[in-house]
């Protein structure tokens, strides 16, 4: 391979640069570059606007990205080109040095192809809300190699594509209706009969609550303070916030109401020594008592 190339192209760049024909040929190099630039942009918006109907925001995206990253590269190209740089050797050379980078680039392989099965799988969209690990937020852009999130308490998140693929990805809104689930206990000496339909009665009248599908209502299990029930409502999800909050506190008056005691953990302690020694007074009191009844 001849070494001395790009050298020599440097070489005669600077011995030319400071002649008349060598800005006319800058000049025409530069606009040929941005009536590129210009005829790629046009097409990109061109593709955006037919494909926006029939395709998914993401793909869209994707396509014109490749659009723009294809007019860089053509105008790199010519501008190579007319400085006179051969490119067969160029491109031998950074055939070597992209062995090179492609070891070192594994995990932005990775990810591009993560990102590939991402677009194509399609587990959510722009606007969806997603839960990964521990992360909560809005899906703001779905990339190439990461996907990036706005938070609930805004701040900005961006999660590689390999460790999406790789994890579990709960998508809070894809479906227009979920069931929020509220778990209750009540005391064991309440009338659990009378618990359930409290409980019916609560979700009929809260105007956050869908009455089809009807409240799921379940007694789950004896616990250590009293009788666990689950208490499933279902809601648009934009009514979140707002159901969680309403019937919590609907759930709190009627029981108060209706006399249903939520227990919470009790616990007696008895240190030993005390407690012999008020055994003992105790006792004794008895006794005093005793004997001055009988006098």
């Amino acid at each position: 391979m001849d070494t001395t190339i790009l050298p020599d192209g440097i070489n005669r760049l600077f011995q030319n640069a400071f002649t008349p024909e060598f800005w006319k040929k800058a000049l025409s190099v530069l606009l040929a570059a941005v009536l590129i630039l210009a005829f790629f942009r046009v097409l990109q918006v061109v593709v955006s606007r037919a494909v926006k109907k029939t395709m998914p925001e993401q793909k869209s995206r994707l396509v014109k990205k490749a659009i723009q990253y294809t007019g860089w590269v053509i105008v790199v190209i010519s501008v190579l080109e007319s400085m006179g740089v051969n490119l067969s050797a160029l491109l031998g050379a950074a055939g070597i040095a992209g062995i090179a980078i492609g070891f070192a680039a594994q995990t932005s392989v990775s990810n591009l192809i993560s990102g590939i099965f991402l677009i194509s799988e399609r587990p959510f969209q722009i606007g969806d809300v997603i839960q990964v690990g521990d992360i909560t937020g809005i899906v703001m852009s779905i990339d190439l190699l990461s996907i990036k999130l706005q938070t609930f308490d805004n701040r900005f998140v961006r999660i590689p594509n390999e460790s999406i693929i790789k994890s579990n990805v709960i998508n809070t809104t894809r479906f227009p209706i979920r069931r929020l689930d509220v778990w209750v206990t009540v005391s064991y000496s309440s009338d659990l009969k009378k618990v359930t339909e409290t409980l019916k009665d609560i979700a009929s009248k809260n105007l956050n609550a869908l009455n089809n599908p009807e409240p799921l209502i379940y007694i789950d299990k004896f616990d250590t303070s009293g009788i666990t029930i689950l208490f499933g409502v279902w809601f648009e999800q934009s009514k979140l916030v707002d159901l969680r909050n309403s019937i919590i506190m609907d759930i709190q008056t009627r029981f108060a109401e209706e006399g249903i005691e939520i227990p919470y953990p009790k616990r007696d302690v008895y240190i030993k020594g005390i407690a012999d020694t008020q055994a003992s007074a105790l006792r004794g009191d008895r006794r005093g008592e005793s004997v001055g009844t009988n006098t």
